[in-house]
């Protein structure tokens, strides 16, 4: 089981030593919400994703830097693609692209159109996906997708990963696990909605195992080893006790993995004030320590 944190772009660069602290911590991957503004934080410090990811990809050196997740939202796979491959340049290979559908609120608003309805929202991550995949694997790029255009789009040198940066893709349904099974190396599922937050802890673990069975018939369907895709799972979003004792996140990551088939596990960096990640940064420290020590 591999260990990745996910931060959020809510501090000033000068001064911020997460990202190097993640690295000394041993995480894989230190990922960043990407998002216009986010929930309660909407009038607070909020920055770009890819300035910052920018910026930490040439102040470390081995920890992996990705998104978590953009979506069509606000994004485009034109410009996203150019974006991502300057990443990974950067960082010398070291980008995961984290895709995902988007929602309402924000990020759907901001640029003034209507929202989309969640079936639109589905459709578009389709293309959305698809569209991203050609950019990123070809020097030059002509497509006319259902939403997405390209017209002699070039993506040169290329990524420094072959044969494209790889992609963890948030899927919850057929038509998600479908994009999944066709393009991701990863699964992603933060198992519980965030409006469900008290569910216990067999009924979390009975959901994202279901899940995962719905990846594994998505991966079937297109004559692709199910065992060939990593499976993570971003922790928060349930009342789950991953910051109760190490020993307790040790036994929560091994149910995951045994009954869900979960490879990967995210813990969200401390936001101090901010429920529910205003964890003491001394026990986020010690459960990180507790399931890297697993992991190894």
């Amino acid at each position: 089981m591999r260990l990745h944190t996910v931060l959020l772009p809510t501090e000033r660069w000068a001064g911020d030593d997460r990202w190097r602290r993640a690295e000394a911590m041993g995480f894989e991957t230190a990922f960043l919400y990407d998002h216009l503004t986010w929930r309660e934080l909407r009038d607070g410090p909020w920055f770009g994703t890819v300035p910052v990811l920018a910026a930490a990809a040439v102040t470390t050196s081995t920890i992996r830097l990705g998104t978590l997740v953009a979506s069509p939202n606000y994004r485009h796979p034109v410009t996203l693609a150019k974006e991502a491959m300057t990443l990974d340049d950067l960082s010398g290979g070291r980008v995961t692209l984290g895709l995902g559908a988007g929602g309402t609120g924000f990020d759907a608003e901001a640029l003034g159109a209507e929202p989309w309805s969640r079936a639109e929202r589905t459709a578009r991550f389709e293309d959305f996906v698809a569209a991203l995949d050609a950019l990123l694997r070809r020097p030059a790029t002509d497509r006319d997708g259902p939403f997405y255009r390209a017209v002699g789009a070039r993506a040169v040198p290329g990524c420094v990963q072959t044969p494209r940066i790889p992609f963890a893709v948030a899927a919850g349904g057929p038509r998600a696990y479908a994009v999944c099974a066709a393009h991701a190396e990863t699964w992603v599922t933060n198992g519980r909605a965030w409006q469900d937050r008290d569910g216990d802890g067999d009924a979390c673990v009975a959901l994202v195992a279901a899940q995962s069975a719905g990846l594994s018939e998505g991966c079937r369907a297109v004559d692709r080893d199910p065992a060939s895709i990593r499976r993570l799972l971003l922790t928060g979003g349930t009342q789950e006790p991953w910051f109760s004792s190490p020993e307790a996140a040790r036994e929560l990551a091994a149910r995951y993995r045994q009954e869900a088939g979960i490879t990967d596990v995210v813990l969200h960096w401390p936001v101090p004030g901010y429920e529910p990640y205003d964890v003491p940064f001394a026990r986020f420290e010690a459960t990180a320590a507790a399931l890297a020590d697993a992991v190894r």
